[in-house]
């Protein structure tokens, strides 16, 4: 069994966001919320739903993106 970076989905209150994704990509984020859903033991998530999860995780692990923003000075806003 694969150990995906991501793990169950919380269910939580959505926001609507609208994205244009590559089809490509699609098929990938359908795929991995298959497998997740069947780690799982449940059904096949949104696809949708991986994104947000996805990049908080990029940006938990981007080390670079980290310490810039920590050597940034603190202005009470976040850098954009």
């Amino acid at each position: 069994m694969a150990k995906l970076k991501l793990s169950p989905i919380a269910d939580e209150k959505p926001v609507k966001v609208t994205l244009e994704l590559p089809a490509s990509l699609h098929r990938d984020l359908t795929a991995y919320a298959e497998i997740l859903g069947r780690e799982a033991g449940q059904a096949a998530a949104d696809p949708v739903r991986l994104i947000v999860p996805m990049l908080e995780r990029f940006i938990a692990t981007d080390r670079a993106f980290a310490k810039a923003r920590r050597a940034a000075p603190s202005t009470g806003t976040p850098i954009t």
